[in-house]
């Protein structure tokens, strides 16, 4: 970048990135964040799906305060005490037997420790995970993901192994009259992959209980007995990826408490510290835990499990027993509700899904089905939905596309009332109807 006399300035590389003109975001209370020309926006997607208690929450900044007085940091290689209070923490929650935590930085690296424990637990290379699934942008975590455009841009320079793919239970993947048979269908696949990949090389399957980039869409009834079902016959390992279903976002501490089986491992990030510093993890059952430490782990992050990132973790943990989590429960009602009438009020909206506080608007030419634009299967760049999240954000509410960007995905920082979400369908609506008419 240069000034206006040729002098080069130093400037910031957004991330997904796309050469479009991005704000400048300078200040947030509550729900709603400031750019720095001074506009204010509702912030329908807390960010990238991660600001869950809001971005003014004074307990969360106050005990960072007080960890970094006392000990800015310690190394990863050692123990802390905030650190164990926190690990202890998670495992209280946790669903099943889990009681252990690796701490890492971020979801992709929380991911990749996951596959890691896995593969060594069961002396197997491969990890299946769905197509269309997003597990992160670094090299071994793209290799899990099922999205093209993320797995692509990475394999494009280096390829990377050990995965498998298999496809999501949605109805544009199978061929069903009833969310029973659905899940039935995408069970019977996921069989038939486990099998043809050889079941005894398979260490763990990965997955969201709820997507979350990729669409935001719910398990249909029965398919989570079924994977799980599998996952004991042939011996592999169910990995939970709840970057972001965890921490209170689908109503529950974890996203797989909303469904009726329990995982081996659960990743987390994102929420566990709202986001106010980096943190992401891995919590493993006990069995797994004696493994680790008996075998030892050769490799570690400089920064994982930082103490002030563990001191936010904690404190927001207390505001998400206090009074987040049963705000998700209360308003999540009239969240579906508003979402229910406006699929029904435009004919351009297909479907709209999701648990809690995260929703997926899918957009669909009323007389194909199809999307308007299929933006992974051509380089047409002409996106209606980009207009839709483009006016939503000129009218004071910022939403953003998923994976594909044939919808939009909602999901609204916890301590967001019925206001504030009547407020952003509200903007989302006139959005819709001005562009699709």
């Amino acid at each position: 970048m240069t000034d206006s006399d040729g002098a080069v300035q130093g400037s910031t590389l957004p991330h997904w990135y796309d050469g479009d003109d991005v704000p400048t975001i300078t200040r947030g209370e509550g729900v709603r964040v400031y750019d720095d020309e001074g506009a204010e926006y509702f912030d329908f997607t807390s960010q990238l799906y991660c600001v869950n208690a809001g971005h003014s929450e004074e307990s969360i900044i106050e005990a960072m305060t007080e960890q970094a007085q006392r000990i800015p940091y310690v190394s990863s290689s050692k123990h802390n005490d905030t650190r164990t209070e926190l690990a202890e923490r998670i495992a209280e929650v946790a669903p099943g037997d889990l009681s252990d935590v690796y701490f890492s930085i971020s979801g992709s690296e929380a991911n990749e420790a996951a596959a890691r424990f896995a593969r060594a637990e069961q002396d197997a290379p491969k990890v299946l995970t769905r197509w269309q699934s997003y597990h992160g942008g670094s090299y071994g975590s793209a290799a899990l993901t099922g999205d093209p455009g993320t797995r692509n841009a990475v394999a494009r320079y280096a390829e990377t192994t050990g995965s498998g793919k298999f496809l999501p239970p949605v109805p544009g993947a199978f061929d069903a009259d009833t969310p029973e048979e659905l899940a039935r269908k995408a069970a019977d696949h996921l069989e038939f992959v486990i099998r043809n990949e050889g079941h005894e090389s398979v260490a763990a399957i990965m997955t969201e209980p709820v997507a979350g980039s990729s669409g935001a869409f719910p398990a249909p009834p029965g398919y989570f007995e079924r994977v799980r079902e599998l996952c004991d016959e042939y011996d592999i390992l169910l990995i939970a990826d709840e970057v972001i279903t965890g921490f209170g976002r689908c109503g529950e501490w974890f996203g797989m408490q909303t469904e009726p089986v329990d995982p081996d491992l659960i990743t987390f990030a994102k929420g566990v510290t709202s986001s106010y510093a980096p943190l992401a993890g891995v919590l493993v059952s006990d069995s797994i835990g004696s493994s680790r430490r008996e075998d030892g782990i050769e490799i570690g992050q400089t920064f994982a499990g930082h103490p002030v990132a563990c001191a936010a973790g904690l404190a927001a943990m207390d505001v998400y027993e206090e009074r987040l989590i049963d705000n998700v429960r209360a308003v999540t009602p009239p969240f579906e509700s508003e979402l229910r009438e406006l699929a029904e009020r435009h004919y351009a909206v297909r479907e709209v899904r999701g648990r809690g506080f995260l929703h997926s608007v899918v957009f669909a030419d009323p007389q194909t089905g199809e999307p308007f634009v299929d933006t992974w299967g051509t380089d047409e760049d002409d996106n209606p939905v980009d207009e839709v999240v483009e006016l939503a954000a000129e009218n004071g509410v910022l939403v953003a596309t998923g994976r594909p960007d044939d919808q939009i995905i909602l999901a609204p920082p916890l301590p967001a009332d019925e206001d504030d979400i009547q407020e952003g369908v509200s903007v989302l609506d006139a959005a819709i109807g001005e562009v699709f008419g």
